[in-house]
């Protein structure tokens, strides 16, 4: 894809991830899957992830029994191992993303995936948030001179600066992202006045969220806030085994996230006042002035002489009635009847 109109892009519409994960079983044709019905949903990256799991765990926890209702395998290495993508494989999956427009966004977990990622030639580099503050790690992926992107959850101000400060000695574009690390995690928990406390304090940063929401509503706030970047898990059912499938979104629940937070900037824009007041049901249903009892040549229209009802056009309306009080009567007006320019001066 060309990375040049993803720069364009940052900070000045929003950017909507899925977030696939390992969300494809380890299957390619799955992962390929979901890159077809995500970009129908209206995404604009996908995003995966890379792991050697050997590197990134130690013997003693890669060998580690696995028994839970998610697990892929015996041992916590075999579970892991079945979830995860060969090199061929991601590259297959990033020309399906080619061919559909989409960007590709792959989040490495280790020094060994890096290189592997370094060879894909992706468009943007994930930090997971377990890496924040994991400076020798980020000081490797800003060497690729790629666009990063980096969760916040588990961190404080301190541990993001310095993350920041290593990214930014390379002369890399940064998104910031602002994450809760729970799955699910709780509204109450959000925290998404936390985004314009990054935006005030990293103003050369864009800043987003990685939401783990169980919903759609914290894209439209986040966007308010001043998000401009979405990550959202994804899934293509809920009811699946494994970890992240159950808060993530489906196809038609990600294309309302979308679709509302591309409405979001719309919806603080004034309507037109050349069109306020004009609108189909005032047309239609807008009362007109009477008056209350009978005016003689000469009288003053007072408040208490008027009230409203609707007849089969507009006549004067009573949101003008301020502009009719005072006036005076120079053609006599029997009570009840509509109370016209022409009866007055």
């Amino acid at each position: 894809m060309n990375t040049k109109k993803l720069y364009k892009k940052l900070g000045k519409t929003p950017l909507i991830i899925a977030e696939v994960g390992q969300n494809h079983q380890g299957s390619l044709s799955l992962a390929k899957k979901y890159v077809k019905e995500f970009s129908k949903s209206g995404a604009d990256i996908v995003k995966f992830q890379a792991r050697d799991n050997k590197t990134l765990f130690s013997k003693k926890a890669y060998n580690k029994n696995y028994d839970s209702e998610s697990s892929f395998g015996k041992t916590y290495g075999e579970h892991r191992e079945k979830l995860e993508l060969s090199f061929k494989e991601l590259k297959e999956i990033k020309k399906e993303c080619e061919k559909k427009n989409l960007y590709f966004m792959v989040t490495p977990f280790d020094e060994k995936s890096l290189k592997l990622v370094s060879r894909l030639n992706v468009d943007i580099i994930k930090i997971a948030s377990f890496d924040l503050g994991n400076l020798p790690f980020i000081n490797l992926i800003a060497k690729q001179k790629k666009i990063v992107a980096i969760s916040t959850g588990g961190g404080n101000s301190k541990e993001i600066e310095e993350s920041v400060r290593v990214l930014k000695k390379n002369k890399i574009k940064i998104i910031l992202l602002h994450c809760v690390s729970e799955y699910p995690c709780p509204h109450d928990h959000l925290g998404l006045e936390n985004i314009n406390i990054l935006k005030k304090k990293f103003p050369n940063c864009i800043i987003g969220i990685s939401d783990h929401f169980n919903g759609i509503l914290s894209g439209p706030i986040a966007y308010l806030q001043g998000a401009r970047v979405f990550e959202k898990h994804v899934t293509l059912n809920r009811a699946w085994k494994g970890t992240d499938h159950s808060f993530a979104l489906e196809p038609e629940g990600f294309r309302r996230f979308v679709r509302d937070i591309h409405r979001s900037p719309e919806m603080l824009k004034s309507k037109n006042k050349k069109l306020i007041g004009k609108e189909p049901v005032f047309i239609k249903l807008g009362k007109s002035l009477i008056t209350t009892k009978n005016l003689k040549k000469g009288e003053k229209i007072k408040l208490e002489n008027l009230s409203g009802k609707i007849f089969e056009k507009n006549l004067i309306l009573v949101r003008y009635s301020h502009k009719i009080i005072g006036l005076t009567v120079k053609t006599p007006i029997k009570k009840g009847d509509p109370i016209l320019l022409k009866f007055l001066k």
